[in-house]
């Protein structure tokens, strides 16, 4: 890690807080704190890691503190990594200084999942296990720990059979509709087949122990009459809550719904989407063509939502016990399933091209064959579609990518309840100068006014942008713009409105924007020519900025480069005679 990444990091601590980043701060002024390997456990079992400092305030301000030997700390770091914890830790780590006061930096990489979980070796798996949660670190539970271990390689659970459980417990009309798809779509391999022999082979039944034919638990989810019978807690709730925090409102009605949904996985995501639907309203969406009227969520939103919580959550032992749970507020959708992402996909590439990894292998599997009752589609196609097909419509529909979390042991999808370009937001848009602007630039802009915080990937969900240069060149342009400002570099980058963006259009008394290109032909004018890193020094902008307004003038006709070619820091640039028109004082920015 060099200087400046190190820098950045705390910028962006300083800013955001330790609950909205992946940092520790730890004062360090008495030696390595005991806490220090809670932290480090923590980082290694939690998507994307972490980075520990020590040398800062844990809080405030995150002031540096002044370490008496880092050296001596940046040693002994690398020692407990390597030699207390189990499997052995190979973190970056490196001195660094901060407010002219050295620091230690350990960026804590988050571990395979076939190696998870890290443990503090003297306090054992169950003891000494660690997530982060917020900017805490929480002790995993014994069963979290055992879900962790079991995941190492392919979960099995799904093609286990379910004890107790008949060949009558399946429905004869689903199982027959199942059987004669299979036959259709690849008759070479079927047709001949008869139908238990069809079943065996795809697991939706399987011999016990004892020699007795006996349904899966795939088999008994997708095409049982009533799973519930031996699984109770497989199922669905839903509950509408009043009040953005789920309490009870003012008339004291606690729940405006409330309802558990049983039956089969095609059955319950049926019946969900209905009971989600006589829920929801109806809003105005704004458009190129004009104002029409959609739902509150996207029908084909909560559709890969509620299948992508049925079909990969967790069905070991230990969590069967819980069931996938919808809640509605007034201002958003939450999901939750047992069970963390599964696999090679990680959430930050959620929904890319080609990206899928079951679970349930065998249940997956099924329900690409298994019809959604009423409906000709069939459960799922496991194509790694379903996330992007869910944020695709919601952009469609003008609304906020969801929100996706991770948390090892569950994952959690929340549809925000709002348009993004309504028409308060297009008349602030206008007030700040979309003329130029891409509609996924106009979208993350209108993102940010709600308080999000953008990175290279949270913009590409939201934009449709899929190649992540594209994606930064088009941040960097909002920079340029100086309607976004950027904390960090590289793949740490985060974006936020700038405060000249934040306050247009708010009626609040500011200083108004500076008007960049009178302020460059002035400074052309008087100078004769100048570089774009001159330029940046005597009007006190950011070089990109400069470079986006020398891009736009000369594109204007108005200035002119003095080499041929690429630009390069060396290039300087003059006036042309269009710059003596008088147009170019009108009021622009």
């Amino acid at each position: 890690m060099a200087q400046d990444w190190v820098e950045a990091q705390v910028q962006e601590l300083r800013k955001f807080g330790a609950e909205a980043t992946r940092i520790e701060a730890k004062s360090a002024e008495n030696g390595m704190p005991k806490s220090a390997r809670e932290s480090i456990s923590a980082f290694s079992n939690t998507p994307g890691g972490g980075t520990l400092i020590l040398g800062l305030q844990d809080g405030g301000t995150f002031a540096a503190v002044g370490l008496d030997n880092p050296g001596g700390l940046q040693s002994q770091l690398a020692d407990i990594c390597r030699d207390l914890f189990v499997p052995p830790l190979q973190p970056e780590i490196t001195i660094a200084e901060i407010d002219g006061k050295p620091v230690v930096a350990a960026r804590v990489y988050e571990l395979p999942r076939e190696q998870k979980p890290c443990y503090i070796k003297s306090l054992g798996i169950n003891k000494g296990s660690y997530v982060r949660v917020g900017d805490t670190d929480r002790l995993l539970t014994s069963e979290e720990v055992n879900q962790l271990i079991a995941e190492r390689g392919q979960p099995a659970f799904d093609f286990e059979p379910v004890s107790g459980a008949e060949i009558s417990d399946l429905d004869t009309s689903a199982t027959n509709i199942y059987v004669e798809r299979l036959r259709q779509e690849n008759s070479r391999l079927w047709e001949n087949e008869d139908n238990e022999t069809i079943l065996r082979m795809t697991r939706v039944t399987i011999m016990d122990s004892t020699g007795v034919l006996r349904p899966t638990l795939a088999g008994i989810l997708s095409l049982g009459r009533y799973p519930q019978q031996y699984f109770p807690q497989l199922n669905v709730t839903f509950v509408h809550y009043p009040t953005t925090t789920g309490e009870s409102n003012t008339a004291g009605v606690r729940f405006l719904d409330n309802s558990s949904i049983n039956g089969s996985i095609p059955l319950m995501v049926r019946e969900a989407l209905a009971i989600i639907q006589r829920n929801m309203s109806r809003r105005s969406l704004i458009s190129a063509e004009g104002r029409t009227d959609v739902w509150e969520y996207p029908p084909i939103a909560l559709r890969e939502a509620i299948v992508n919580a049925l079909v990969h959550r967790d069905l070991s032992p230990g969590s069967r016990g819980t069931q996938v749970q919808i809640e509605m507020y007034p201002d958003r959708l939450r999901i939750l399933n047992p069970g963390g992402l599964f696999g090679s996909v990680d959430i930050t590439r959620l929904g890319e091209d080609g990206r899928s990894s079951a679970r349930n292998a065998v249940l997956m599997r099924l329900l690409e064959d298994v019809v959604i009752p009423g409906d000709n589609r069939t459960v799922c196609e496991n194509r790694g579609s379903g996330i992007r097909d869910m944020i695709g419509s919601l952009r469609r529909a003008g609304m906020s990518p969801p929100i996706f979390r991770d948390k090892v042991t569950s994952f959690e999808v929340i549809m925000p309840n709002h348009a993004l370009l309504d028409e308060e937001t297009i008349l602030w848009l206008n007030a700040i100068g979309r003329e130029g602007l891409k509609n996924g630039q106009c979208i993350a802009l209108a993102m940010m006014r709600r308080g999000e915080i953008l990175d290279n990937a949270k913009y590409r969900a939201a934009s449709g942008v899929s190649d992540s240069r594209i994606a930064t060149f088009e941040l960097q342009d909002l920079v340029a713009r100086e309607l976004v400002d950027q904390t960090g570099n590289r793949g740490g980058a985060r974006y936020t409105l700038s405060s000249f963006a934040r306050q247009a259009g708010t009626g609040e008394t500011r200083r108004p924007r500076p008007n960049r290109r009178q302020q460059i032909i002035e400074a052309l004018r008087l100078e004769g020519m100048l570089s774009k890193t001159q330029l940046a020094e005597i009007l006190s902008i950011s070089p990109k900025t400069a470079e986006h307004w020398l891009r736009t003038l000369k594109k204007e006709g108005k200035i002119d480069s003095t080499e041929s070619g690429k630009s390069s820091k060396n290039m300087r640039y003059k006036l042309t005679g269009r710059a003596l028109q008088p147009s170019l004082f009108d009021d622009e920015h």
